[in-house]
């Protein structure tokens, strides 16, 4: 186990990243000592629940129930879904606002549910928008139990206060086993701030990027932030990794930054084909090794 004075220093070079530019990036800083894969169980922080290292994320440019994922078709993404459990991965990332229930349905007709941890995320605020996007989501997705539901793309610093009915709804969820754990993604530096302080997130999906793209503030400022949830036992899942492609062209040093991170639990990521996730699952133990 990381002892808290190494924790403290390997997350302020972690969170310094940003400040050498991608131009210069330190590689020998990010090289770890043994090997990470894809395909690795991880627990998220203190919710027991053990998921592949990487999550299979259907979000890309995801908006109004549609997504570059969704948009390979039903048979597209089930497949992908099935090749994913295929090469050993076991967590898929969902959302109403992608409109990917239904092709997590349609993979669940081959794949065994229990060979998978599904996450989805809800707009809802009130409890009866709760507990009706709850039934909705169930069976969208033809499961009885979904494993992680989070409050999506919090904004506000106040977040607890205006969804303090959906609060209540997936806390009893919980309580009753329709669900394992709950939490939000967060989109702005005071909503995240305001997760990190709050006991009732079990998990949180946070931007994260050693080029500081498309995140909730600098590198700099969101890792204390990531690290002081860490020691609070929240789960932590990285997402926009490639700053929704514009760091395509770094794949390497991005993934060499999310791997070396120790705020990070996993990483959703969100391959367009089986080719790019064949690519990834090569890439990942190749970046977390490199010097």
């Amino acid at each position: 186990m990381m002892k808290r004075r190494d924790f403290v220093r390997h997350g302020a070079v972690v969170g310094g990243a940003a400040m050498f530019g991608l131009g210069r990036f330190p590689h020998h800083l990010f090289a770890g000592a043994k090997e990470k894969r894809a395909q690795d169980r991880v627990t998220l922080g203190r919710t027991g629940i053990q998921v592949s290292r990487l999550a299979q994320g259907t979000g890309t440019h995801g908006v109004n129930k549609s997504s570059n994922q969704t948009r390979l078709g039903l048979q597209g993404l089930a497949d992908l879904f099935r090749a994913g459990v295929d090469q050993g991965l076991n967590f898929w990332d969902l959302a109403d606002q992608y409109g990917s229930h239904p092709y997590a349905k349609e993979a669940l007709k081959t794949v065994s549910r229990d060979k998978v941890v599904i996450l989805s995320k809800t707009r809802a605020s009130t409890e009866q928008e709760m507990r009706d996007d709850l039934d909705r989501f169930r069976s969208e997705i033809g499961t009885d139990m979904i494993d992680i539901v989070l409050l999506h793309c919090m904004m506000d610093a106040d977040w607890p206060q205006k969804k303090a009915g959906a609060m209540a709804v997936l806390a009893e969820a919980k309580d009753k086993g329709r669900i394992r754990a709950h939490g939000v993604s967060c989109h702005t530096f005071g909503a995240l701030q305001t997760a990190a302080a709050t006991d009732w997130v079990d998990v949180d999906l946070a931007r994260l990027n050693p080029a500081g793209l498309i995140m909730d503030a600098p590198v700099e400022q969101v890792v204390p932030v990531l690290q002081a949830m860490k020691q609070k036992g929240k789960g932590i899942i990285g997402m926009k990794i490639l700053a929704e492609g514009r760091l395509r062209a770094r794949v390497d040093e991005a993934l060499q930054y999310a791997l070396a991170s120790p705020v990070l639990d996993a990483l959703t990521m969100g391959a367009e084909s089986r080719g790019e996730l064949e690519d990834l699952l090569t890439k990942i133990p190749r970046a977390s090794v490199r010097g």
